[in-house]
């Protein structure tokens, strides 16, 4: 079990009737499991609930979202629209930069604040924190935390809760899952949560515009530091020319680590926006959360992100430096 002691959450919940939810940019599985679950928590503990986030989610969770009840911020609801709460709650980050505009909201307001997150990376957001960094994912902590509140799940939220874990995980395969992971996951399809067909909505619905830039990337993968070190880049072009948008690259980063030796990994993707996206990934002992709060972002030792500004090629060569650094690599390979 976590060390998070959930009382002083479960006082706030007494306390409170209405709760805003938000998390990260571009969410997850785990971030928007994480989000619908709490919120159906909440309800079932007649509360009312209003979830918002600064960007939408990728195409294959959006059956996590059919009711619409997840809202974008800036398409349907403004800022000036989202209603007065008593308790903002912030799942899967602990930095402001990750929520993106929804900053704005949440310091504007009044309103207590509540953190419920996994992740090492951390500002002080002036809220009340149940965090633990070792739980494979914050659906598992949603889960520990339903579990605390005498509360049973619909077959609905379970299903929520587990793809929130399933992802997080890699599918149960990465160090992080401990005997609790598959013990929540266990209780979530005794609930209901039907494994074969989360893995297909969330896997087996890629579009053919995807699958196309997926063979592009991939035959252009490259390796540093002895093979040690494997990565892949996606430029606009790439997209342009696949008609392929950059959700579409989730989870592509992972293909690297596949190859043999690799120790560590990255993806970066050039945005329309003139930033640049990086997923890494590593293998232990190596800390990829600390590379990336060298560059703005965090994440967990094994699995991290950050967004970087101007050129496509210059950040290349900042987070190749950044990983030729953590793995002691002398010799500097820019080309891209």
């Amino acid at each position: 079990m976590s060390t998070v002691n959930w009382a002083p959450l479960k006082t706030i919940i007494d306390q409170n009737q209405t709760f805003l939810i938000t998390t990260h940019l571009r969410p997850d599985g785990d971030a928007l499991g994480s989000q619908r679950g709490l919120a159906a928590i909440l309800e079932a503990l007649g509360k009312q609930t209003v979830m918002v986030n600064a960007t939408a989610p990728p195409a294959n969770l959006e059956f996590m979202n059919q009711d619409g009840a997840v809202r974008k911020l800036g398409e349907g609801i403004r800022k000036a629209d989202i209603p007065a709460v008593d308790v903002h709650i912030v799942v899967d980050t602990s930095a402001w930069q990750q929520i993106g505009e929804m900053t704005d909201v949440l310091r504007a307001s009044d309103s207590q604040r509540v953190v419920i997150d996994h992740h090492v990376s951390s500002d002080d957001m002036g809220a009340t924190e149940f965090k633990d960094v070792d739980a494979a994912a914050t659906g598992q902590l949603i889960c520990e935390l339903a579990d605390f509140l005498g509360v049973s799940l619909a077959p609905e939220p379970a299903s929520w809760l587990y793809a929130a874990i399933a992802t997080d995980t890699g599918w149960f395969r990465f160090p992080s899952t401990s005997a609790e992971t598959m013990q929540a996951a266990g209780k979530l399809i005794e609930q209901g949560a039907r494994p074969d067909e989360l893995y297909r909505y969330i896997h087996e619905q890629r579009s053919l515009s995807q699958v196309h830039l997926m063979g592009r990337i991939l035959q252009g993968m490259q390796t540093d530091c002895e093979g040690r070190l494997v990565w892949i880049s996606v430029s606009r072009k790439d997209l342009e020319e696949t008609n392929a948008v950059p959700a579409d690259t989730e989870g592509l980063v992972n293909q690297c680590l596949t190859v043999a030796g690799a120790e560590a990994a990255f993806i970066a993707v050039e945005l329309p926006t003139a930033q640049v996206k990086c997923s890494l990934r590593s293998r232990p002992p190596h800390d990829v959360a600390a590379v990336a709060e060298r560059m703005g972002g965090g994440g967990h030792r094994l699995a991290s992100g950050a967004t970087l500004t101007g050129d496509f090629q210059e950040a290349l060569k900042t987070i190749q430096s950044e990983f030729q650094t953590m793995l002691a690599c002398c010799e500097v390979n820019t080309d891209s």
